[in-house]
């Protein structure tokens, strides 16, 4: 698959770039995306979650009513869960979400979430560029000139910009990311992939034959 190259000023230039089909033309599996974005989503959740069970409450010990003959339930102490500032019944404990997904699994999904944005249009590829300072109206700009404006955009870079990220990090709509730290929820969620040339070497090199990433 054969993209055309942009400049950062949204113009065509007479350079072009070829994807590879194993990675973004193969035919998307719709399972290990469900898994893939579920595992993220998972490994995202703190599991911090408490209430207080009624052996950890503080107060009394000593039995409220007796036993039988009031006509009522019969109560013990006033840490019980029936009563208002008692423990919590079953209430939720520290829990870790996460669980094991396979790196071919992993490696499959992100394939095909690349193909499902390349079957799209949703990719566009653009020169390696630089930014001198930190300046969200260069950002701004730039995805003007791409006529993105209004899209959420994903940005993917070689490695670490820190320009580039300063430069975004007030826009609600683009986000950076490095090629090595791609996954699959980050390249769904976003309305257009904007690849630089040589992020997609980094690409290339995470998906080599023989090696699933």
């Amino acid at each position: 698959m054969e993209l055309n190259i942009h400049n950062i000023k949204g113009e065509i230039t007479d350079r072009k770039v070829t994807l590879n089909d194993s990675i973004f033309g193969i035919e998307p599996n719709e399972h290990v995306i469900w898994l893939d974005v579920k595992h993220y989503r998972a490994n995202q959740r703190q599991g911090t979650h408490k209430t207080k069970q009624r052996n950890e409450v503080k107060g009394s010990t000593r039995k409220i009513i007796r036993q039988k003959g009031s006509g009522g339930a019969r109560r013990g102490d006033i840490k019980s869960p029936l009563l208002v500032g008692g423990g919590r019944a079953f209430g939720p404990k520290p829990k870790d979400y996460g669980f094991k997904l396979n790196k071919k699994e992993k490696a499959l999904a992100r394939k095909s979430a690349f193909s499902i944005k390349a079957k799209n249009d949703a990719i566009l590829v653009i020169e390696d560029f630089e930014l001198e300072t930190p300046k969200t109206k260069s950002m701004v700009e730039m995805a003007n000139n791409l006529k993105l404006a209004n899209k959420k955009l994903l940005l993917v870079l070689p490695n670490q910009n820190k320009n580039v990220y300063l430069s975004a990090r007030n826009l609600n709509n683009v986000e950076i990311i490095t090629a090595s730290d791609l996954n699959t929820y980050k390249i769904l969620d976003c309305a257009s992939l904007v690849l630089t040339e040589s992020s997609i070497a980094v690409i290339n090199e995470t998906f080599k034959v023989g090696g699933e990433g």
